[in-house]
């Protein structure tokens, strides 16, 4: 049976729906994501769902009894009291009755006053009468699930901690539906993967929405796409989702250019001369007057970012070089005797906690932060363009144009002049949006004119300070490609583990007391080097990895293996042969023409065809590395 059901809700905020006939059922225990580009609607369908927004036609059906809880994207400005009250708060009256007890306690604990005493008596009567301590003891439960400490003054904790806090308000009511937009904003890679890992773990339903690749590919068991004001659904997960929904979009665009031409040559027939209007057929006119109500109805996909960097001149083959630099901040030390040599054309991910000093770090190395100790040298020609977290570059009662041209008409683009409204239409600002003033936007949109007034300025070498908060992932995935063609130096701080392992060629890491340390490759690299017996996250299961040092004898295929291992190129080659063809089928626009319950079922065999094919790589790979590695007479782990 569904904990929630949508049927056929639509909503509009003045221009076109951003839900469009959205029909959704969610059941007990599945993990659904919803995915779209920035302001296609996600945040607002949450909504719907949590009932902070009634739709303007359709329906919204919970089950009887249902407990429904969610997590905003944004951390709430007024947050304030203890971490318990702030956790609490959502559970009644009786709370105010476990603060006031918890307050009157703490002045016993300063004197024995027989008044205090009798007032601690009698909260503890009024409480009992109503339950409160069963309350109290699921709060305390869910507190000590999340690491959190209940006197702590909530405004005193970091950005990630905030969230955790209100992670277990939204828990201690024990949902049977939890809500959670972009659950990992601002959180540091290590509070990430706890988060990972707390919710794999978790019994209840989940409907989330995120931009971290890994974190939906981890925790998804179905994914939702809203675009274009409607929902499709994919069951799998999020790598399964992504090879199936290019194919429709390529059968989708295959068959508009079909449409299109067809609806042409109506139209010229339509109006040819008296002749041909005297003799035309009523059934073919009536049938034109459809093709022209679809056209005209039809919601084109949404265009993508296009970017491009304003590069200088190369820099010197020497970019920056650290030697012995240490940085000490309110009496802790943020940096012990760190160096580096970072070369023309470096790709460097920082990694850390929030709160470690990664900031920091860059601040020293660009110079506009003096070391306590140590120094810096810099190499020559430098030109550096920084992405600022915080987004300090955007003023925000200046519209898009205003702060990206810097009051200019024109940008100046590897030395070709561009209008501002042409050049801001590039990162999917229309006209209209781009004369609206920056505190107006969303956070992928703040994002995005960022990136837009930072690409004006020549640079070679790039400073990114958490570029990936709230932006889509296509335009994650297109920021992905650019980087890796950018010629200059990057320096990238960011807690998307996707990102750092697709664009970064070595890793500085904060592990703890200042200690900074430097590693070949990305995030997984990271993982694999950092040395024996370190809790490693996987995507499968959290395991510990074990140091191999002994000398371990090769085994060698059986019988069974070595026939296994040449059969299956030629089965590889079978299954993606017919995967292929009904890609094939999918495409053609016939196809949707003739019965429809032929789809679910092609749909189906190309899922289980893509599981047989990773199923049949996988196993090749490992009978390979297993006869490879029999032609040695001995292996040495290390």
């Amino acid at each position: 049976m569904a904990l929630i059901s949508l049927q056929q809700v639509r909503l509009a905020f003045g221009g076109p729906e951003l839900i469009n006939g959205v029909t959704l059922r969610i059941g007990r225990g599945e993990r659904v994501c919803l995915v779209g580009r920035n302001g296609a609607g996600k945040s607002t369908l949450i909504k719907i769902i949590s009932g902070e927004i009634t739709p303007d036609a359709g329906e919204v059906i919970s089950a009887q009894g249902v407990r429904i809880a969610s997590l905003a994207q944004e951390v709430p400005q007024d947050l304030s009291g203890t971490v318990f009250e702030v956790v609490s708060g959502g559970l009644g009256g009786v709370v105010e009755l476990l603060s006031e007890y918890r307050f009157v306690s703490k002045r016993l604990t300063q004197g024995d006053d027989a008044g205090i005493i009798a007032e601690l008596e009698r909260i503890h009567h009024l409480i009992e009468f109503s339950g409160g301590w069963q309350i109290q003891q699921k709060v305390e439960t869910v507190l000590s699930r999340l690491s959190l400490d209940p006197e702590a003054p909530v405004a005193e904790l970091s950005g990630g901690y905030q969230r955790r806090v209100l992670l277990a308000r939204a828990l201690v009511n024990e949902p049977d539906l939890l809500l959670l937009d972009e659950p990992t904003n601002h959180l540091d890679i290590g509070s990430i993967g706890w988060l990972e890992e707390f919710l794999n773990e978790y019994r209840g339903s989940m409907l989330f929405t995120s931009h971290d690749r890994r974190f939906l590919q981890t925790l998804a068991t179905r994914i939702i796409e809203l675009d274009r004001g409607r929902i499709t659904d994919w069951p799998g997960d999020y790598a399964t989702y992504l090879a199936r929904r290019q194919a429709e979009l390529d059968a989708e665009v295959t068959h508009n250019v079909l449409f299109d031409k067809k609806l042409a040559q109506e139209e010229a027939w339509i109006r040819r001369g008296v002749k041909a209007r005297r003799t035309r057929n009523e059934g073919r006119v009536r049938a034109l007057k459809g093709m022209r109500r679809e056209r005209l109805a039809r919601r084109e996909q949404a265009g993508s970012v296009t970017m491009r960097l304003n590069e200088a001149e190369r820099s010197g083959k020497l970019v920056l070089e650290a030697k012995g630099v240490g940085h000490i901040y309110e009496g802790r030390p943020l940096i012990r005797d760190f160096s580096t040599l970072i070369m023309r054309g470096d790709k460097i991910g920082v990694i850390g906690p929030n709160g470690s000093g990664k900031t920091t770090l860059l601040r020293i190395l660009l110079g506009a932060m003096e070391p306590h100790r140590g120094s810096v040298r810099r190499g020559a020609n430098l030109e550096v363009a920084y992405f600022d977290q915080h987004r300090a570059q955007l003023i925000d009662d200046r519209s898009v144009m205003d702060n990206v041209g810097d009051g200019s008409e024109k940008v100046t683009v590897n030395g070709r002049a561009r209008h501002i409204i042409g050049y801001l239409e590039n990162f999917l600002f229309p006209p209209e949006r781009a004369r609206a003033p920056v505190k107006g936007l969303s956070g992928g949109e703040r994002n995005r004119a960022l990136l837009a007034k930072l690409f004006t300025k020549p640079s070679n070498v790039l400073v990114m300070d958490e570029p990936t908060n709230d932006l889509d992932t296509d335009t994650l995935e297109l920021l992905e490609e650019m980087l890796m063609e950018y010629e200059g130096t990057v320096l990238l701080v960011s807690h998307d583990r996707e990102f750092l392992n697709n664009v970064v060629t070595s890793t500085i890491v904060f592990e703890g007391d200042g200690r900074l340390t430097e590693y070949v490759g990305g995030y997984d690299d990271w993982l694999r080097q950092r040395g024996p017996a370190v809790p490693v996250r996987t995507e499968k299961a959290a395991k510990l990895e074990k140091p191999r040092t002994q000398q371990e004898r090769p085994r060698t295929l059986t019988f069974k293996e070595k026939k296994d291992l040449e059969a299956l190129p030629a089965l590889i080659e079978s299954l993606e042969a017919e995967r292929d063809g009904l890609y094939d089928i999918l495409a053609d626009p016939d196809f949707y023409r003739q019965d429809g319950s032929r789809l679910p079922a092609a749909k189906a065999r190309i899922e289980e065809l893509e599981k047989e094919i990773t199923m049949a790589y996988e196993r090749w790979e490992l009978l390979e590395s297993i006869g490879v590695n029999s032609h040695n007479k001995l292996i040495v782990l290390s």
